[in-house]
């Protein structure tokens, strides 16, 4: 400091510098040493030095304010200047500070207590410097204050770089604000008064418990603490409910005066990934729809399906209705009701029994019947189990109806190409609440996709009924000899309509002969299929009139294709049972002739298969007109079954026709073995054989050769062909 330190100098009572002459008496022992106190005084005086502090002493009594050169200095004050006296002090003082600093110091004096404050100072120039001060006011015996002491110093840069803080904080997008140690707000930016929709004023100072009553208990509280107690960086999302009824991302430490929070209001950012999540999740259910619905082709199983994907996905319960042509059981306006699901097992019963019997009971006036008419989506929004009862006749109906107690209703039409092919009945009850806006723009998203697919399945429906009309037209009935049983199947391809190429035969000749045909034209469609009707006429034809044997009847319709110009190939097998004179008693001869379809099998009475297969197959039909042809004969004995079937049987992709031939004679061993009539073996081989997903048509056609000595059948009605 500045001022001069002064120490007694003995006899003469004085005092002087201690830097004066020398003293005549002889140095103690310990002259060299600084005395401790003096020490103390000099590092202080170093440190105050060093910190640049100035010092005053304000005599409450005479008014005399004391200062030291730096205080003198830090004030601008010039050497010469006159700075005894508080006024001196109140002259440099801002005048939007003055009345703050100088009510701190009366607070001080009038309760002999500790001063401190921050405050600007205005140097000659116009400059301000930001000054920091801690002072004491000491009183007298009786309590009163007659002295204050005090230190100064610049603060000047720690308030700019406060300042620029405050400007960056100021001019951020994101929110801050910091708390103290008990919970106060002590700063807010811009950006935080505008996310939490108070101003400045309101929230500093005020504890953010009290400010925010919904935040204690939450996600808030709880990071809030955890950052504040064990000092770690807490990162979050939360939402916080009504007035602000906003969601929040949230950052915020420890530091050393409380704590500091960084936010975000990501609310539009939440609402566009609930948008995403509710659109992905729309698409993924339209694709599970698309694709499930599109797996099957019976309409009732595709309303099945559809009632299980919206439930509970879209709906507490649905029901399915289909715009009824064939003419079923249970129909009211050519509706009928063909699928129901409930959320609740329990239910599920209740909605069956009011899904079978509303649609007799509804009025012109329901929402269904409204869907229907209108081809447009009908909704009850609220209050629908009272406004649906108030359209039913009192009964059970309107029972069931107070169990499903439905809140809202909504019911669209399922429209294909031609317009409704059904209807979609969607409710929730009262604790799901009404259809949301994004709930119903995927309901008719779904209305679109299954009405194309119901319609699809109609018209494939409708197409199947002609075309197994069609198949019955050309698979005439089997005849039934008294010591023969034959039996026949034919199985289309899953995804084609039942009318193909492949075909079955069986006739009697006129000597009495059996014969069996089966037979597979090139190609899967409706032309296939009419070229296939045209050869089995002409083998039918050839066969039953002129009683030739297998070979003949072949080589003579290769000639008949050719004159007719029939243009098509196609494999066949001509088999001929007989039985004369010259074969042991207990047998049966038969003749086959094969053009280059898949040999024949039989089944000894023993349990064994064998394949009937000549030296080779000979050429398809319809492709030479003079092709030579091979007959095989093969003496059976009486219990065999001869089997007969197309390609598609046998092969398939991945699959050769050796191993495929070798599958065959394996089950048909396995099924003899396990007993059963011959409609059991033949219904057992297409279970066994055929894939889940068939790419091709199959005919089976096979004769039991029953012994002679049996008696025959007894009469029945002619059988008609089997479409399996």
């Amino acid at each position: 400091m500045s001022e001069r330190v002064e120490v007694p100098t003995g006899e003469q009572g004085g005092a002087r510098n201690v830097a004066s002459a020398p003293s005549p008496l002889p140095p103690p022992p310990d002259a060299g040493r600084v005395a401790d106190g003096d020490a103390r005084r000099e590092l202080l005086e170093l440190a105050i030095e060093a910190a640049g502090v100035g010092t005053f002493d304000w005599d409450l009594v005479d008014g005399t304010l004391s200062w030291d050169e730096r205080l003198v200095e830090l004030f601008g004050y010039g050497p010469a200047a006159l700075v005894s006296t508080i006024e001196a002090f109140d002259e440099r003082l801002h005048p939007e500070d003055l009345p703050r600093v100088s009510a701190d110091l009366e607070a001080a004096i009038a309760a002999c207590g500790r001063f401190a404050a921050e405050y600007r100072i205005v140097l000659p120039g116009g400059d301000v410097r930001w000054i920091g001060a801690r002072g004491r006011a000491l009183g007298d015996e009786r309590g009163v204050a007659v002295r204050v002491l005090g230190a100064a110093w610049d603060v000047s840069a720690h308030r700019e770089a406060e300042a620029r803080v405050t400007r960056v904080l100021e001019s951020m997008s994101t929110a801050f604000f910091s708390l103290d140690t008990s919970w106060r707000f002590t700063y807010v930016n811009a950006e935080a008064e505008r996310v939490l929709g108070r101003e400045r004023h309101e929230l500093l100072g005020g504890v953010v418990w009290d400010l925010f009553p919904a935040a204690p208990g939450s996600d808030f509280e709880v990071n809030y603490r955890r950052a504040m107690e064990r000092g770690e960086t807490v990162t979050f999302d939360a939402h916080y409910p009504a007035p602000l009824d906003t969601w929040y991302e949230v950052r915020a430490w420890r530091t050393g005066e409380g704590l500091a929070v960084y936010f975000l209001d990501v609310t539009e950012q939440r609402r566009a990934q609930q948008q995403s999540a509710r659109a992905a999740r729309r698409t993924e259910l339209l694709g599970r729809i698309t694709a499930e619905l599109t797996g099957t082709l019976d309409n009732d199983e595709a309303a099945r399906r559809l009632a299980r994907l919206v439930v509970p996905a879209l709906a507490d319960w649905a029901i399915v209705t289909l715009v009824d042509d064939t003419h079923q059981a249970g129909t009211r306006r050519g509706l009928r009701d063909a699928a129901a699901c409930h959320r609740d097992p329990a239910l599920q019963p209740v909605l069956e029994e009011y899904a079978h019997a509303r649609l007799r009971l509804l009025t012109d006036d329901t929402v269904v019947v409204r869907a229907m008419t209108t081809g447009r989506p009908q909704s009850l929004h609220s209050g629908a189990t009272a406004a649906v009862q108030a359209m039913l006749p009192p009964g059970p109906v309107r029972e069931q109806l107070a169990l499903l107690a439905p809140e809202s209703v909504v019911v669209l039409p399922l429209t294909g190409r031609e317009g409704p092919v059904g209807m979609l009945s969607l409710a929730n009850r009262a604790e799901r609440g009404d259809f949301s806006a994004d709930d119903l723009v995927t309901v008719e998203h779904v209305g679109a996709r299954a009405g194309i697919v119901l319609d699809n399945a109609r018209l494939y429906r409708q197409q199947r009924e002609l075309a197994e009309g069609l198949q019955r037209s050309l698979l005439t009935a089997l005849p039934e000899p008294d010591h023969l049983q034959v039996v026949a199947r034919y199985q289309p391809a899953a995804q084609a309509a039942q009318v193909g190429g492949d075909w079955y035969d069986a006739f009697l000749q006129p000597d009495g002969a059996t014969v069996l045909v089966i037979g597979d034209v090139v190609g899967h469609d409706t032309q296939a299929a009419a070229a296939m009707s045209q050869v089995r006429t002409l083998v039918r034809g050839i066969a039953a009139a002129g009683g030739g044997a297998p070979a003949e009847v072949l080589r003579t319709v290769d000639r008949v294709v050719h004159t007719l110009r029939v243009d098509t190939t196609a494999t066949a097998v001509v088999a001929r049972l007989e039985h004369d004179g010259t074969l042991p008693a207990g047998t049966t001869r038969v003749r086959w002739s094969s053009a280059g379809h898949p040999p024949p099998m039989v089944l000894t009475p023993g349990g064994r298969v064998r394949v009937l297969s000549g030296e080779h197959a000979d050429l398809l039909l319809g492709v030479l007109p003079d092709a030579p042809r091979e007959e095989f004969s093969e003496v059976l004995e009486l219990g065999s079954t001869v089997l007969l079937y197309t390609d598609g049987l046998v092969e398939r992709r991945g699959q050769s026709l050796d191993a495929g031939l070798e599958l065959l004679r394996r089950t048909l061993a396995e099924l003899a073995a396990q007993g059963g009539d011959l409609d059991a073996l033949c219904d057992g081989l297409l279970a066994r054989m055929l894939p889940e997903q068939q790419e091709d048509d199959v005919a089976v056609i096979a004769v039991h050769l029953h012994p002679q000595d049996r008696p025959g059948h007894p009469p029945r009605p002619t059988p008609t062909p089997t479409l399996r």
